[in-house]
Formats: C-alpha cells, structure tokens, sequence
C-alpha cells in the first residue's frame, strides 16, 4: 500500500497539473454563474409573466438534469446543431450554464426573503438605485445567499470531475491516468479525493470570510 501511495507521489505533477486545471474550471464557471444567475434572479425578483415563466422553465429543467448528461448534450449533442467546441470549451460551457440556473434561484429566493422595512427606510433617507442597493439590500442579501451560494461552489469543484469523460484532464483525469498505467487504484483515488476535500475547505472558508464581511457592515 505505501509502494502504491509512492507512486502516485511520483506522479504528483500530473495531480498537481489536474488539481490547477478543476480550480481553473471552478472559478471561472463560479464567477460566470454567479454573475449570471444574478441577472437572471432579477427576472424572478420582479414577476414578470412571460419571461418570468420562460425563466422558471429553463431553471426547472436545467435543475431536473443530471450534470453528466447536460455535459453530455453540451460535447456531442450540440455539434449536431452545428455548435462545436473543444473539451475545454464544452466544460465550462456546461458547468456555466448548468449552474446559472441554480444560482438564479439561490439569489432570487434570498432577495425575496428580505424585509421590506429597510429598503422603505433606505428610499426615505434618499438612498436610491446602487447606492441602495450597495448600502441597504447587498449586506443582508449576501449574509441570506452565501452558505447556499458556497455550496453551489462546492457542488461545481465536484461536478468538474465529471468531465473526464470528454478528455479534460482535471484532477479525477489525472488520477484515472495514474491509477490506469500502474494499477493503484487506492491511492490515486484516495489522493484525489483528498485534494478535493483541501479545494473545498479553502471554498469554505472564502465564504466564511465573505459572512463576515457583510455582517461587519450591517
């Protein structure tokens, strides 16, 4: 078991390389969605019939599919339409995408949750339009959505090693490499998920910061 164990450390640049490659995945798909799903929510927020319909739709559905098969869809599906990307191109599509949706209706619901007694004290002090919203509706609304919105992240470190069916060689690609060409099993696996549960660590902690933060100016 240690000889297995030392191998994979011998290979640690290919989990090293693998390990980069999710956290560039992750955060560039968490900062999209996010951005996204918040314009989205505003669609939500204000009830519009039509569109709000057509946007509830397109969330159930994103939300009642299963990431492997959206990825799936978004690799070898779409090139049947004539839209054709790399495996690079096609994951982050697919987390972005699939992951808006969820994070539309994380912010949306905590938007909606939200007294409306500060905000009508805000417009009766003069506070209007960003200022309002930078002063009066952001602090309470990121302390209602953060821990939702962090497992959200966590759940896209995750859904990234799904991608390894379409070539992309993040870090469960790095270990199925290793494992495949020296039989360790175990200790590949065991290694990954190991470095998967420090990503999500350093992901919780970002957000308890980001708790603070908001708390600290109520």
């Amino acid at each position: 078991m240690i000889h297995d164990f030392g191998i994979v450390w011998l290979h640690r640049d290919m989990l090293l390389s693998g390990l980069a490659n999710t956290v560039i995945l992750s955060v560039s798909a968490a900062l999209s969605a996010l951005l996204i799903g918040a314009l989205v929510s505003t669609v939500l927020v204000r009830r519009a019939r039509v569109a709000g319909h057509i946007v509830r739709f397109l969330i159930d559905v994103a939300r009642c599919t299963p990431f492997l098969l959206f990825a799936y869809i978004v690799y070898y599906g779409l090139p049947s339409l004539g839209l054709r990307f790399d495996n690079w191109g096609a994951g982050v599509l697919a987390l972005i995408v699939y992951h808006s949706a969820y994070m539309a209706e994380i912010i949306g619901s905590a938007w909606l949750s939200l007294p409306r007694d500060p905000i009508e004290a805000g417009h009766a002090f003069g506070y209007s339009g960003l200022r309002l919203f930078h002063r009066i509706v952001m602090p309470p609304l990121a302390m209602n959505a953060a821990p939702v919105i962090g497992n959200q992240i966590i759940q896209i470190v995750k859904d990234s090693a799904f991608l390894t069916i379409i070539a992309l060689p993040e870090l469960t690609n790095a270990a199925s490499a290793i494992q495949s060409q020296y039989f360790v099993p175990f200790a590949a696996f065991i290694t990954a998920m190991l470095l998967y549960w420090a990503l999500c660590l350093v992901v919780e902690a970002f957000v308890s910061v980001l708790g603070r933060m908001a708390e600290a100016r109520r």
